[in-house]
């Protein structure tokens, strides 16, 4: 689909904003309320090929919660999907990636959690005693944004990983910007952040404060709607947060991006170009959608997830419209080959 510049810059903000609200009901689709997903399985939803030629004339019913990071990505591939399936509805809820897996997905409520790191070994074992089996499949590359206020002045060229980790370690906990370095401003530290369900939370702990470390601090202003992070340090001179890549590129004009010394002593600005090329680190991570491969068995959903794999390299799509980093064509390839496996098993 050919969009011009003004209309995919619409677009991206459309998805920003709709990722906020926790529920996209996106074209052609029915909706639910994030808390009633009517006990079932998207899956259990009949999905057919009723010309009996191989056309393709699908039907149904896909359910996926999970992470805010990915809610973007997947409403673009769900409308684009929905525009060529229009008997396919998807109902997309954005619950955290924590969220989606212990409250949809591994209860068997959705056919797919997206994530913003890889499924954790209990989560693993609560999907596995309701007999669903997730697949992973990296659908992207983000780059973790820190962002402050525009009337930041002092912090300069970048924060350190030594620096982000005082002031978001539940060990140190600093109250002033000046107990972190003398020379900046003796004033009141408001932080904003992703509460504990999300996989942005628990890939900064991995990355930032060690899985091993005293842990994030509490005494914060947490959220699953990025969009009020951004509100929040727009609103305050000495406010800080951190969130996905998209949500930043969205609002370059409200807040500024932090940058961050890398393993090479070098600070670095996230973008697309520094993740990709993996100079922005610690803070580029994979993103990932988990289908389960019961729900692989009927076509409506095992054709979506061929679609978004099949479009995962699009830089229209990833990278130009919603913001992330699209895979390169070896790790697309080695994701269908995973993805056809799993459809294969599931019939």
């Amino acid at each position: 689909m050919t969009r011009n510049s003004d209309s995919v810059l619409s677009r991206r903000k459309f998805l920003i904003a709709s990722g906020a609200t926790g529920l996209a009901g996106l074209a052609g689709c029915t909706e639910n309320n994030t808390g009633d997903s009517g006990g079932d399985s998207g899956g259990d939803s009949e999905g057919t090929d009723s010309s009996g030629d191989g056309s393709n004339e699908l039907s149904g019913t896909i359910d996926i919660a999970g992470s805010s990071t990915v809610f973007p990505l997947a409403t673009a591939m769900g409308e684009r999907f929905q525009s060529e399936h229009s008997e396919v509805n998807i109902n997309l809820q954005s619950t955290g990636s924590g969220g989606g897996f212990a409250n949809y997905f591994c209860t068997g409520q959705t056919d797919f959690n997206n994530a913003s790191r890889p499924i954790k070994s209990e989560e693993q074992d609560q999907c596995e005693s309701n007999d669903v089996t997730p697949v992973e499949l990296k659908v992207a590359t983000d780059a973790l944004t820190v962002v402050v206020n525009n009337d930041n002045e002092f912090i300069g060229e970048g924060l350190t990983v030594d620096q982000l980790q005082t002031i978001f370690s539940a060990e140190s906990a600093p109250t002033t910007w000046s107990e972190i370095n003398s020379e900046w401003p003796d004033e009141e530290i408001e932080i904003y952040g992703p509460t504990d369900a999300s996989g942005t939370y628990d890939y900064f702990i991995e990355a930032i404060i060690g899985e091993e470390g005293p842990g994030h601090r509490q005494d914060y202003s947490a959220t699953e709607q990025d969009r009020t992070i951004i509100q929040g340090v727009q609103g305050s001179e000495y406010a800080i947060g951190y969130l996905g890549f998209a949500y930043y590129s969205e609002s370059t004009d409200s807040v500024q991006a932090v940058p961050i010394e890398n393993d090479a002593g070098e600070f670095v600005e996230p973008s697309l170009d520094t993740a990709l090329s993996g100079e922005y680190n610690p803070l580029s991570r994979p993103l990932f959608t988990y289908p389960a491969r019961e729900s692989l068995a009927e076509d409506h959903v095992a054709e979506f997830a061929r679609y978004w794999m099949e479009n995962s390299t699009s830089r229209e799509i990833v990278a130009d419209e919603v913001g992330y980093v699209p895979l390169g064509e070896d790790e697309q390839q080695e994701m269908l080959d995973t993805l056809n496996a799993a459809i294969e098993e599931a019939n």
